[in-house]
């Protein structure tokens, strides 16, 4: 069972709770902070609890002029407070935000002539470009105005919240309290993440369509399961995911669900068991189609119907399902999803929810308002049945297409059409894993993009489905998987979209009549124009960003653009490569992206002043996944990596002027390779048990140094 712990506020108490379910709160108001301002210090008090708290003045001689005005317009609330420096100097202000734990630093507002990058991070996100605090489980944002100068800097999350500093200056403060953004200034009626938790963990695992269609037999699966498990499991890899194929035609009754077609001579049981006793995950998927003629004829109630009371058909759903019915849900839906969860399935993916919508309900809103009810009601309480059957132990994906209706009811979208898509990673970025965790569509390692998908789907923090025939995962194109997984829990840095066409039309979901093909709203599969990617990581030990490129300029990034200290020098890896590309300081200069790979994956550490670790190998967020510990102590660099079994590991460390290698012991593995390569050093460690190692290099002094 997957167990929430979540803490929030009401009324100005906390609230502990842990169990299986989210529980709600109760809606937050969609109303202005109440401010409390005396001389220099202001408060905003939001639910009862203090939200914003600290000082905006100026030096002798300067005054801060202030002026409020609060807007509700179209159902949106914004408040706005104004400082302005009265007499000759500016202001500063010192502003601690009180938020929930699901509280992160980020972007609110779209920057004017800024290079778009598609920003997400790993832990607290100390990026420079963060102008607001976003409070998931409450859904409000307190924000900076662009003008003055500000920095926000994460604390430590504790068992009643996380508190944020935002400190700056300016001959001008303008900072805007927004209460229910997503719901609200995003349009997204019915996200209310007090209600539910995005899921957290890594999703990573393979699906059987691309690799067998729905040909695919209980041999294949039973194949498939030993591969993975042998060349990707150890790497974090999970799931099995039987696609179309296995259940009996016409698509129907439960039965023809749960129990599968000739192809499976063991049933349903035997081919989970055959995935479960390779240590995966066994998944399913279904569909909300109904193609079977006669029961439908036989059942008319079961159904949406014509004036004349007959069932109705649309394409891609067959006879469509009427969720107005509770005997349609109780007889036709709930069995197969009860079922299959008893039976121990793990992820569900439900496939024809758009044609459900579409060819189904809004092509038929007449048999819905002949009955006086609302249609998207119904849908959703279809969809319902489905994921209160399931619960918040499994993985639940909906597919295809953007679907707003369904926020908070599955955990997972499929953004596009067929095949693996870009585009969503630009235009939905802001919805990743704070809405529901995006899927890009699954990744075929025979195609040429594969260490692009791959590197991009890991570092957005979004699902990395795989779908190749198993003998493809005993050549080198595993690499590209393999250095992928897991999958991190990683939260965008922007609560806008970088490419807003798309996420801006999402409300003609309501009224969309077909589901033949793309619409205006669902994510395009083309090679994104927005080509930079960067990843915040914190660790306690360190912060370092990973960005990843596909194209564009490689003459010249402005590290400002980044996110990154301009004054600051950084040094560079690329770590698909294994190239070390030198120190920068203002500008970086990333080099052309290598065709094999497609992609560049570059990791920028701040400069120290002794040896450094640079990457390791085992994953693209560069020792996010595999490094526990690095401290710098008495003239050795010491650390603790959690590797996997018969797997060389590769870490790489700078050796600056001053300092001559000594000596590398380890604990836990065996050094295979010990060798300078250009400014980095390069030690190779194989382990036959896998899990923590520690390591240990010693360095000596030379008179540069002194």
């Amino acid at each position: 069972m997957r167990t929430v712990v979540w803490v929030g506020w009401l009324s100005g108490l906390a609230i502990v709770l842990n169990s299986p379910v989210l529980q709600p709160l109760g809606e937050p108001p969609n109303a202005a902070a109440t401010v409390t301002n005396t001389a220099d210090r202001v408060s905003l008090t939001y639910e009862g609890r203090r939200v914003v708290d600290g000082t905006v003045g100026g030096a002798a001689g300067v005054t801060a002029e202030r002026r409020a005005v609060t807007s509700e317009s179209g159902g949106t609330v914004t408040q706005v407070l104004k400082w302005t420096a009265v007499g000759r100097g500016s202001l500063t202000f010192d502003l601690a935000v009180s938020a929930s734990t699901d509280a992160l630093a980020v972007e609110v507002d779209r920057p004017d002539g800024t290079l778009p990058v598609v920003r997400t991070s790993i832990g607290p996100s100390h990026n420079l470009r963060n102008r607001a605090v976003y409070d998931r489980t409450r859904d409000w944002v307190v924000s900076i105005d662009a003008g003055a100068a500000l920095v926000v800097t994460p604390g430590a999350v504790t068992a009643t919240g996380t508190t944020f500093q935002l400190r700056g200056s300016g001959s001008e403060v303008v900072l805007r309290f927004r209460p229910r953004f997503y719901q609200k200034h995003r349009g997204l009626s019915y996200y209310q993440p007090w209600t539910y938790q995005a899921w957290n963990e890594s999703v990573t695992g393979w699906t059987s369509w691309y690799a067998f269609r729905d040909r695919v037999t209980q041999a294949d699966i039973t194949e498939t399961a030993e591969v993975v498990a042998e060349t990707l499991a150890p790497f974090g890899y999970e799931y099995i995911q039987i696609d179309d194929g296995f259940q009996q035609t016409p698509i129907g009754v439960p039965d023809h669900w749960l129990t599968p077609n000739a192809k499976f001579p063991e049933g349903l049981d035997g081919l989970r068991d055959s995935i479960v006793t390779q240590g995966l995950k066994p998944g399913l998927w279904t569909n909300v189609s109904f193609a079977q003629r006669d029961y439908a004829l036989a059942h008319p109630d079961y159904f949406v119907q014509d004036a004349a009371g007959s069932p109705v058909r649309g394409n891609w759903v067959g006879f469509v399902m009427d969720g107005s019915n509770p005997l349609t849900l109780t007889d036709l839906v709930a069995p197969v999803y009860r079922t299959l969860k008893a039976s121990g399935w793990k992820y569900f993916k439900v496939d024809a929810l758009r044609h459900l919508k579409y060819e189904g309900y809004n092509s038929y809103a007449d048999h819905f308002a002949r009955k006086q009810m609302d249609r998207e009601a119904v849908y959703r309480q279809f969809a319902e049945a489905i994921t209160s059957e399931l619960g918040p132990e499994v993985f639940k994906l909906m597919c295809w297409g953007v679907r707003p209706e369904l926020i908070g009811l599955f955990d997972g979208c499929r953004l596009g059409n067929d095949g693996f898509g870009y585009g969503g990673f630009s235009e939905y970025n802001s919805f990743n894993n704070i809405v529901w965790r995006n899927d890009p569509d699954h990744i075929e390692l025979k195609q040429p993009d594969a260490y692009r998908a791959t590197t991009i789907t890991s570092l957005t923090g979004s699902i990395l489905m795989l779908t190749d025939p198993p003998a493809m995962y005993r050549t080198d194109r595993v690499e590209a998987a393999r250095r992928a997984s897991p999958v991190l829990f990683a939260l965008p840095g922007q609560i806008y979209d970088v490419e807003p066409s798309r996420s801006d039309a999402i409300s003609r979901a309501a009224v969309e009549m077909s589901g033949s093909g793309p619409r205006t709203f669902d994510a395009t599969q083309a090679l994104s124009t927005h080509y930079l990617y960067a990843v915040d990581v914190n660790r306690p030990y360190e912060q370092w960003m990973v960005l990843a490129r596909t194209g564009g300029d490689a003459s010249a990034i402005h590290l400002a653009e980044l996110g990154l200290a301009p004054d600051r020098e950084y040094l560079a890896f690329e770590f698909w490569t294994r190239e070390f590309l030198g120190a920068f300081q203002g500008t970086l200069t990333p080099g052309p992206v290598d065709p094999h790979f497609g992609v560049q994956a570059l990791c920028l550490r701040e400069r120290l002043d002794h040896p450094q670790l640079m990457a390791t190998n085992r994953h693209v967020s560069c020792g996010a996944v595999d490094v526990a510990d690095v401290t710098w102590s008495g003239d050795a660099l010491e650390g603790a990596s959690d590797v996997v079994a018969n797997d060389t590991y590769e870490i790489y460390l700078t050796e600056p002027a001053g300092y001559s290698f000594v000596e590398a012991q380890v604990n836990g593995a065996d050094v295979i390779a010990n060798q300078k390569a250009g400014v980095l050093r390069v030690i190779r460690l194989r382990s036959a048990r896998g899990g923590r190692v520690r390591w240990h290099v010693a360095y000596g002094r030379t008179n540069a140094s002194r």
